[in-house]
């Protein structure tokens, strides 16, 4: 059976939820997990750090190195890249989950905030992708998986919150274009969503507490993101995939044990019609 076992997987924004979750997924496949993010030092906000993540990397199975990472800072990914192909020999796969969320209108939403998440989502990737293409091309199976939704051009995503939906599709036109120009260097590009909310931090922005009872843990995403992972690059390219979608096809029929409260009514993420 295949797994992750000796792949290098480049993480961005790995220090706690999904992104952690699909660490700790690679890790017990046995893999190499560097773990970047700007958590370096506890939060009394957040939990966890790169640092706590990479910890529970190692005790899952797998090798890691905590790297801070601003995506911001093209200097620094390039750097970070660069430390992570000296202590693994390259990168097999880039995931690309780094982002800031802001949900307000277009009156409400300060320059400030616009230009932090752009930085952060779209360009934030686009660059860490560019970093990553030299040694990904040189991998037997090389993927690059965005945590950004499908695309849809219902206005009903951009009326609410256009400065955060135009951020957040910046990363899934990276999927779209990137996928296609990568295409002949046999480097796989895709999309991965939750269909429903996610219980993680970021939750709090959207419901809270009464909203955790609706979701699903990190852990559903993290299974589907090692299956896309174990998929041949060269003909699993450019798909926008959602979690439960790729865990059928996949043959799991139940997935109640990924639910937050079992049996309770799940709430969809953004983005996502209801099933």
């Amino acid at each position: 059976m295949a797994t992750l076992a000796g792949k290098t997987l480049f993480i961005t924004g790995a220090s706690r939820g999904i992104c952690k979750a699909i660490g700790l997924a690679a890790a017990r496949d046995g893999a190499n997990v560097v773990v970047t993010g700007k958590s370096d030092a506890p939060n009394p906000k957040l939990p966890g750090t790169i640092h706590s993540a990479a910890e529970e990397i190692e005790r899952a199975g797998g090798r890691a190195l905590a790297l801070p990472l601003d995506v911001r800072d093209e200097a620094r990914i390039e750097a970070a890249v660069a430390a992570a192909v000296a202590r693994f020999g390259g990168i097999d796969v880039l995931v690309n989950n780094a982002s800031a969320i802001f949900l307000a209108g277009t009156l409400d939403t300060p320059a400030k905030r616009w230009d932090l998440m752009h930085q952060v989502n779209a360009r934030g990737t686009f660059l860490c992708t560019r970093a990553c293409i030299p040694h990904l091309e040189r991998a037997a199976n090389p993927h690059v998986l965005n945590l950004s939704p499908p695309l849809s051009l219902e206005p009903r995503w951009f009326a609410p919150h256009l400065a955060y939906t135009l951020a957040k599709y910046g990363m899934s036109l990276c999927v779209l274009g990137m996928a296609e120009e990568l295409r002949p260097r046999g480097i796989a590009v895709n999309a991965l969503w939750p269909r429903t909310v996610i219980d993680t931090a970021a939750l709090n922005l959207l419901g809270g507490e009464a909203l955790a009872r609706r979701a699903r843990r990190p852990e559903i995403v993290a299974d589907a993101a090692r299956a896309i992972l174990l998929r041949e690059a060269r003909t699993c390219t450019g798909n926008f995939f959602l979690d439960e979608e790729v865990l059928r096809a996949e043959g799991v029929t139940d997935l109640s044990r990924y639910a937050v409260a079992p049996g309770s009514e799940l709430a969809p993420d953004l983005f996502v019609d209801p099933a």
